[in-house]
């Protein structure tokens, strides 16, 4: 017999998950060797695009990676398109495996909305965003990694007062989105991530977290803290700012760490952004289309791609495992990034990202990020068009 796997074609081979998901195919064939693999690779874009057709036709991949969140997996769970899992994940301790925060993400209820009601998905890696910084520039300026806030704030001064641009940013994709919502973050509880990312209550918009964060966002621009000429920048443009020595500083995520180390001269170091949560979550899940002709293959696929085997490939090449510790990572970065991610998985302290609750949300979050940074909008006058 075949078993189809379809997963995505930008988690390059020589990724942690490229390195880590050609393993678990190379386990899962040693155990069946009357099963003809067959692997497909396609883009984000075509996935997502054709995802409903293709899992309605007859070549139905058996376990398909696919994106999580409300306007991906959780729309494919409410139109019936996706095996529930709910039973095969307590059966096989995958509920136990997972710790809660990223175990969020596999659950949607009846209407696509994730955070509750049954498993549809399974993820096995992780990823979140925290402060990169210049040992160099730091050290030349004499400078310690803060620890709170107010040293934060301190570093910052200290570096503007030399003229050099503490941050690192980009207004024009995600990356000061990202930035509004820690900082709003660092102002909010759990409830306020769970009313914002699962609307389990309305949000404030003009009171409380949300407003607050755009208020310090603004005034870091005003500050110096950011160049307001960086509403105009893309991610790819702040990063490779940050590499060339430019900044001292750049608040993004895990999927920069390993082309900074690729690629960057100067040693640099990380730290999580002093507050109360980061944005963070799961990566993406397998899920097994409700049409899939093997289905007890794939649960035995996605099993082994949580097998400690597995997950210490993720670890050793900075994918983030959410099974298993830290102890076989030789590399002192790459284990300072796992157990700072794990740490904050194990708090229930990932709070997701700030675009997710609804699809097409990025849009508006961008440009009013765009007319905080500018000044045309007020926080108020923002928060309320993103309330909107």
């Amino acid at each position: 017999s075949e078993m189809c796997i379809r997963d995505r074609d930008y988690e390059a081979d020589n990724s942690a998950m490229g390195k880590a998901w050609d393993r678990a195919v190379e386990i899962f064939q040693e155990r069946h060797p009357d099963v003809t693999v067959k692997r497909e690779a396609q883009t984000f874009e075509q996935i997502q695009k054709n995802a409903k057709i293709v899992l309605t036709g007859d070549q139905v991949p058996d376990v398909m990676e696919y994106n999580k969140g409300n306007a991906t997996a959780g729309q494919l769970a409410s139109q019936g398109l996706l095996t529930d899992l709910t039973d095969v994940a307590k059966e096989r301790g995958w509920d136990k495996k997972l710790p809660e925060s990223i175990a969020q993400t596999a659950k949607y209820d009846e209407n696509g909305l994730m955070g509750s009601g049954n498993w549809y998905g399974i993820p096995n890696y992780g990823e979140f965003v925290f402060m990169y910084y210049n040992k160099k520039l730091f050290d030349e300026s004499g400078l310690q990694v803060p620890k709170t806030m107010d040293e934060l704030v301190a570093v910052m001064d200290a570096f503007v007062a030399k003229g050099i641009t503490p941050l690192a940013e980009a207004g024009s994709e995600y990356p000061m989105g990202q930035l509004w919502y820690t900082l709003a973050l660092s102002k909010a509880d759990s409830k306020f991530v769970r009313d914002y990312q699962f609307f389990d209550n309305p949000v404030q918009w003009t009171s409380g977290p949300a407003v607050e964060g755009a208020k310090v966002l603004q005034d870091w621009v005003n500050k110096g803290y950011i160049n307001s000429a960086a509403s105009g920048l893309t991610a790819e443009d702040m990063g490779t700012g940050f590499i060339s020595g430019n900044y001292p500083m750049m608040f993004s995520g895990s999927w920069w760490f390993g082309r900074l180390a690729d690629e960057m001269t100067d040693p640099w170091g990380q730290f999580v952004f002093p507050g109360n949560f980061a944005p963070g979550s799961s990566g993406n899940l397998w899920v097994v289309p409700e049409n899939a002709k093997n289905k007890e293959l794939a649960y035995e696929f996605i099993d082994i791609t949580l097998s400690d085997e597995v997950q210490a490939i993720f670890g050793e090449q900075g994918g983030l495992p959410v099974v298993g510790g830290t102890d076989n990572i030789t590399d002192e970065a790459t284990k300072t990034l796992t157990d700072n991610f794990q740490n904050l998985a194990k708090d229930n302290k990932l709070a997701f990202y700030p675009d997710w609750p609804v699809a097409g949300f990025y849009d508006q979050l961008v440009s009013n990020m765009q007319s905080l940074m500018s000044g045309s909008k007020t926080p108020e006058q923002a928060m309320q068009d993103l309330q909107t």
